[in-house]
């Protein structure tokens, strides 16, 4: 059995869609989601769901081996982020190097890095007059958004999109493809 282990800061409806596609699976299990803010939506979906949760914040994070050791207890094999805004720690990124998956909703690498998440996205995706966005799933390293792409699938923005409707598309893709290529990802360890 492969354990995966979902960050996420916000509503959490990607890792709901994760953990419900993995439900069922034999070989890959959501053993845990983390998250560094108390009052995030992710926190009632998982446990709704059965999937355990742990809270931290930023600094906590920062502290070294307070992670590496949730991972260890859950005997994470694969890290996903889905919805998560802080950057992951060196040793966490060291420990599961080529493990450590990411969904940005653009085309890396443009509309990417450090402050470029959610409707900022779509709001400078479509204000630069763009044909198309679509959505990255990457690997993680230590810098935003510039770790190997693993695959990407792309939407047309029409000239009456707004960020909110460019934001509907997104979801779609992210929620058609992520969980499918992190299963593929997995298979391959």
């Amino acid at each position: 059995m492969k354990n995966i282990a979902i960050f996420a800061s916000g509503s959490g409806t990607n890792a709901e869609n994760i953990i419900r596609y993995f439900s069922s699976n034999k070989e890959i299990n959501v053993a845990v989601v983390l998250c560094n803010k108390p009052d995030a939506g992710v926190l009632d979906r998982a446990s709704r769901l059965e999937v355990a949760t742990e809270v931290f914040t930023a600094a906590q994070m920062r502290t070294p081996g307070l992670i590496s050791g949730l991972l260890e207890r859950y005997r994470t094999d694969y890290v996903v982020l889905a919805g998560f805004l802080l950057l992951v720690p060196a040793e966490v990124i060291e420990a599961y190097r080529g493990r450590i998956v990411n969904i940005h909703p653009a085309l890396l690498p443009s509309y990417g890095g450090k402050g470029m998440y959610g409707d900022r996205v779509h709001e400078a995706v479509i204000a630069a007059g763009e044909k198309r966005s679509g959505i990255t799933i990457h690997h993680v390293t230590e810098n935003y958004d510039e770790g190997a792409d693993i695959f990407q699938a792309f939407v047309e923005i029409t000239p009456d999109d707004t960020p909110a409707s460019l934001a509907a598309k997104i979801h779609k893709l992210e929620y058609e493809h992520f969980p499918a290529v992190i299963e593929r990802e997995i298979e391959r360890l």
